[in-house]
């Protein structure tokens, strides 16, 4: 831990969403990497949660310690709110009559049968941005079904393009789908708020599948294959339309990823692994010739790596300006010189860790920067304070706590 930057929490710090309430009754990634987005840069995130359970990313442990809520609940707020009783729903329409932004991922039709439906929260609040996370829209055919990530990964076409094509089709390690379409959902609202402020106050609603924004990534499968009327194959981590692409092994075990994805780029590569013979080779010659040849073209360029370390190996590439990076773990990568200058990583002050390392506002603005203004809150460490501003008075709160409608935060 000694490589990563130490940073204090700045509660008061200014931002340029100050101003901008957020309510997230949402569960789990993508809502919560859509509100971080909008946390980060001053938005009062509201989190709205079970009062017995809590957000079920909570539930994600590592050792016993929500690593995936300190990170992903950062900036925000929690009020514990029963939302299947009819009080809670009631306090939960107060605040979206202050707010600014309502986030949820129930199945399409939930919000309805709360009582909840986007035209009546309109009535009352006519400029609020509803934010609609499903697996699969808010209209369709399949958009009953569940619509976890997972699901989304296999059926878009992510997992059959991924992975090897000896070897079954690769799900992501990480939960790929909830974090596009969390990050689209950010850009959306801040496109609907733009909207609201042009428009005379008018909301509206964003219909936001996991199934569209993680589609986007692969959009080309869709042209290449009315062109040519072929399914590709997976490849590895070779590229079908550059090379050469892909990661060699080193003499001591580590792996470096290449990509001369451009011309000057590629006879730079060949010039140093001594190989400029390969320029002028009818096989190697453009690029388009180099990926109909791509086993011929890095076997060279394969046996040149492994007869070196990885030091060595990018001794040779750092000087001939290869587009070549060794492959890190995770220790690797918090010990780099340049992740510790950039302070890509930082350290937060941490109740149960000491110091939690999490990454650094994204992305960086010059004039208005975000902040890391709090931690992660307890389950509820806000319902006194976000409902007391409502008009309700310490008996009036302890009551609802006391008929399960409300959590005061006594657990964390």
């Amino acid at each position: 831990m000694t490589q990563v930057s130490h940073k204090s929490f700045e509660p008061g710090a200014s931002c340029p969403l100050d101003g901008i309430r957020v309510v997230d009754i949402s569960r789990l990634v993508s809502g919560n990497m859509l509100s971080l987005q909008l946390a980060d840069f001053g938005a009062e995130v509201i989190k709205i949660e079970d009062p017995n359970k809590g957000d079920p990313l909570r539930a994600w442990q590592t050792g016993g310690i929500s690593v995936h809520w300190k990170v992903y609940a950062r900036n925000k707020k929690s009020v514990a709110l029963n939302l299947k009783e009819p009080r809670g729903r009631a306090l939960l329409c107060d605040l979206l009559a202050r707010a600014q932004v309502l986030v949820e991922n129930f199945r399409p039709g939930t919000l309805e049968a709360m009582g909840l439906s986007p035209e009546l929260l309109h009535r009352r609040n006519p400029a609020l941005v509803i934010v609609r996370i499903s697996g699969w829209g808010q209209d369709g055919p399949y958009r009953d079904r569940p619509g976890f990530g997972t699901l989304v990964e296999s059926m878009s076409g992510y997992a059959a393009r991924t992975g090897f094509a000896d070897r079954e089709p690769a799900l992501p390690p990480t939960a790929l789908a909830d974090m596009v379409a969390g990050l689209y959902g950010a850009f959306a609202v801040m496109v609907a708020l733009r909207q609201v402020e042009r428009g005379g106050g008018s909301g509206q609603v964003i219909d936001l599948p996991l199934l569209d924004p993680l589609f986007s990534f692969i959009a080309t499968e869709a042209p290449i294959y009315q062109l040519t009327g072929e399914i590709r194959p997976r490849t590895g981590s070779r590229s079908e339309t550059t090379s050469p692409r892909n990661v060699f092994r080193t003499k001591d075990g580590r792996y470096i990823g290449i990509s001369a994805s451009m011309q000057a780029m590629a006879e730079r590569l060949f010039r140093a692994i001594g190989r400029a013979d390969m320029i002028a080779d009818p096989r190697f010659r453009t690029n388009t010739e180099r990926v109909r040849n791509a086993e011929e073209c890095e076997r060279p360029i394969r046996e040149f790596i492994a007869a070196r370390t990885l030091a060595e190996n990018m001794a040779v590439f750092e000087r001939a300006e290869v587009t070549a990076a060794p492959v890190y773990d995770i220790d690797q990568f918090m010990a780099d010189p340049h992740v510790i200058a950039r302070q890509i990583l930082v350290a937060v002050p941490d109740a149960e860790m000491g110091a939690l390392p999490m990454h650094n506002i994204i992305p960086r603005l010059s004039a208005t920067p975000g902040r890391l203004r709090r931690p992660a809150p307890r389950l509820g460490e806000h319902t006194a304070e976000i409902l007391g501003a409502l008009g309700l008075d310490r008996h009036a709160l302890e009551e609802l706590a006391a008929a399960g409608v409300i959590g005061l935060g006594e657990r964390s």
